[in-house]
């Protein structure tokens, strides 16, 4: 089957598994209209029953190295507010699919790139893999859902400890602590991550599903509510000094110098 696009987001079905594969290279930001196009590739497989499994994968050095809105946004609190209320509406699409889905992380999955990489059943990673919460080194509420799905994978005391410290999670550690699921070397990643999923599409696909939806019942749901919940207190962090000083500092690879203002 030929490659299908949605904008930056190419699918490629064989052997009933999907690659979905996100192409903003080398960091593979995301925006409002990215997620869309996920949530639109997602919801086309749904609807094909040759797609037993999906891989989600991106072109690049990091898996999704978090948001990215337009120049100057950092000071413009009200246009980012907005851009993450539409983004977040289709991120409750993602978790609302109906397929299992295998992430394979080669790099970092920072922020809402964290949130996105929470939104497979499984995470296969490579050692170079980089995990992190990092929404207070920005001055600013975690978002994508985490405060929900974290805690929910890894526990809410290792979730707390990611969030208050905005520390990086490296692909063994993530491993130890089931943030991920199998280490690969990176030459072999995709390979690790296709067969997992292939292992997953031998199985009766609709007792698969079946068992994937009493698995994650009642999760879109918690999602949207959280998301809510989050974008309340994001909207109203953006227009903190605290927030363009975290911007800068993390531009300028240092330590904040908040002012708790």
């Amino acid at each position: 089957m030929s490659d299908l696009h949605y904008g930056d987001v190419s699918v490629r079905l064989e052997a009933h598994i999907a690659l979905v594969e996100i192409h903003r290279p080398p960091h593979n930001h995301f925006d409002a209209q990215l997620i869309q196009d996920l949530a639109d590739a997602f919801e086309s497989l749904d609807s094909d029953p040759e797609c037993r499994a999906l891989v989600l994968a991106s072109e690049g050095k990091s898996f999704c190295a978090g948001a990215s809105f337009n120049q100057g946004a950092a000071a413009a609190g009200d246009e980012v507010a907005s851009s993450t209320s539409r983004l977040y509406q289709h991120a409750v699409r993602l978790f609302s699919s109906e397929k299992p889905v295998v992430a394979a992380i080669q790099g970092a999955a920072i922020g809402g790139g964290l949130g996105l990489a929470l939104v497979a059943d499984f995470r296969v990673v490579s050692p170079e893999a980089r995990f992190a919460a990092n929404f207070v080194k920005l001055g600013i509420h975690p978002g994508f859902g985490l405060t929900y799905t974290l805690p929910r994978v890894i526990g809410v005391q290792r979730a707390a400890l990611m969030f208050y410290t905005g520390r990086r999670i490296a692909g063994e550690e993530a491993v130890a602590w089931g943030l991920a699921d199998v280490l690969a070397s990176p030459e072999l990643l995709r390979e690790e991550a296709i067969k997992l999923a292939t292992e997953i599409a031998e199985c009766a696909p609709l007792a698969v599903q079946s068992t994937r939806a009493t698995m994650r019942r009642g999760l879109a749901d918690a999602v949207r509510a959280q998301t809510d919940h989050e974008h309340s207190e994001q909207s109203r962090l953006f227009q903190t000094e605290d927030h363009q000083e975290g911007v800068r500092a993390v531009k300028e690879r240092r330590p904040g110098r908040f002012r708790g203002r």
